[in-house]
């Protein structure tokens, strides 16, 4: 008897393996109503291209201005231009943590928790905010309608602007306002739709500007989030909104949506039963999009963990880096996200070196990437099934020319307790260069009531699943 198995899903492993154990690690979903043959399909992951090497490390932060990309690396920050051509601008009180960083056109401001630095995009010239108005030790910035806004200060509810629209070297000690909806800090902020979004540990407030003479920013009417933020560098938007990892006075680790004013979960209770025993206090986000997908990418980097959020599919799936010497996965390199020279380029956290994201580069830089889908639980009403193979239905002939993927294979494995233990590993080749009828196929499975299957492969070629067909009988209970 032949049957299809939902062999395309997120990632999902709840509290008790038994119920359920998918993975998706390094593979995200994709949506095709069209398809009859794959309504719903299963691709890698992008590679990463060496672009550039940072004379200083780690890449801590970037952004995009006047033609270049700027960044920080270690204590010192860069000017980039698009032939990848690297300059040295100035350095910064820190070399490492996190870094705020935004612009208002002229000015690039960047504050690390010391003090504040404002580099002239004009002349590449890098200063040091001299003015006693300031409020050093600030870690988080924004930009609206010629002001900077900065807060994070410790204990503190408030944030502060500068004096004159466009000049970020000048301000007044009395330009501050705090969020007093709660009695909680502010620790950090972000700027969508020309809205001015206040997060503390326990609430957000949204602020907008009324171009009072006084003080130009103002609560906006009754509106109040009681959702706070569990660390301010999960604070990210995309998708036409923002998002972020929550707290407040329930407790913590659920990630946020804003629809309008209303937060809205998109966590999975498989997840937050993860988050429940990382540390969240430094988990950072970034975002961007890359062919129609919008991917919200949350590290959490004490437990060595990144789990990205796909908008377009509502899809969650796990990135990893795998160490070419030990096998062992950790976080994804990426450290800090800019769109540049119309290539999405990332930060390496422990070296100097910038990548470029490329879906048709299937390395790590040359490492090995290590794609692996589990599935959920199959089973016949609790009936004992014999296996006598699996077909996974794939894109084949996808060989490399030589070397490493000539022959390329794909690794199975299965579990009959829930993903507590494993059979041995199988293997089945996807077809050399050009083999594009290649079937996918492993035979003699054994038997099982509760079988969970694993797939994965290492070899740096294409990786597109859209489904498996099983075939086995009952036998005897």
């Amino acid at each position: 008897m032949k049957t299809k198995l939902p062999f395309v899903g997120p990632a999902y492993e709840a509290r008790s393996l038994n119920a359920d154990a998918q993975t998706a690690i390094n593979c995200y979903l994709e949506l095709d109503s069209a398809s009859p043959r794959a309504p719903l399909a299963l691709y890698g992951t992008p590679g990463t291209v060496l672009k550039f090497t940072l004379p200083n490390f780690p890449v801590r932060a970037a952004i995009s201005e006047g033609g270049y990309s700027w960044w920080v690396a270690g204590n010192t920050v860069y000017k980039v231009d698009s032939s990848y051509t690297i300059t040295s601008v100035g350095t910064i009180s820190t070399s490492t943590g996190e870094i705020g960083i935004t612009s208002n056109g002229v000015q690039i401001l960047i504050v690390d928790g010391v003090n504040g630095w404002i580099i002239t995009v004009a002349t590449a010239t890098m200063a040091v905010i001299a003015d006693t108005d300031f409020p050093a030790g600030v870690k988080r910035c924004a930009y609206q309608d010629g002001y900077f806004l900065v807060t994070g200060l410790a204990n503190s509810p408030s944030f502060w602007i500068n004096q004159t629209a466009y000049d970020g070297a000048t301000w007044d000690a009395l330009d501050f306002a705090s969020a007093e909806g709660s009695p909680d800090n502010t620790i950090g902020m972000i700027v969508d739709h020309r809205e001015l979004w206040l997060f503390g540990d326990l609430s957000a407030e949204i602020w907008v500007n009324t171009g009072s003479s006084d003080f130009p920013f103002q609560r906006s009417g009754n509106t109040f989030i009681e959702h706070g933020c569990a660390a301010a560098g999960t604070i990210a938007k995309a998708d036409n909104t923002v998002f972020w990892l929550g707290r407040d006075d329930k407790g913590a680790g659920i990630v946020w949506r804003a629809d309008g004013y209303t937060p809205m979960r998109i966590s999975t209770h498989a997840l937050e039963h993860a988050f429940s025993s990382y540390t969240l206090s430094d988990a950072f986000a970034f975002t961007y999009q890359q062919e129609g997908h919008i991917f919200y990418c949350l590290t959490f980097p004490t437990d060595s963990k990144t789990w990205v959020f796909d908008a377009s599919t509502q899809a969650w799936h796990e990135r990893a880096y795998m160490n070419p010497l030990t096998g062992a996965l950790s976080r994804w390199k990426a450290n800090c996200s800019v769109f540049f020279n119309d290539e999405h380029l990332v930060g390496d956290y422990v070296t100097g070196q910038v990548y470029a994201l490329d879906l048709d580069t299937h390395t790590d830089n040359g490492d090995a990437i290590l794609r692996q889908r589990r599935t959920a639980t199959s089973e016949g009403l609790q009936a004992r099934l014999f296996y006598s193979s699996v077909q996974v239905d794939m894109e084949t002939g996808i060989g490399q020319g030589n070397g490493q993927g000539f022959d390329p294979l794909l690794m199975l494995r299965y579990s009959n307790d829930g993903g507590h233990t494993w059979s041995n590993e199988k293997t089945a080749s996807l077809g050399r260069i050009g083999e594009y009828s290649n079937r996918v196929r492993f035979n003699r499975l054994g038997a099982g009531r509760n079988r969970l299957w694993e797939i994965s492969m290492t070899d740096p070629v294409k990786f597109a699943v859209f489904g498996a067909v099983v075939e086995g009988e009952p036998g005897a209970s």
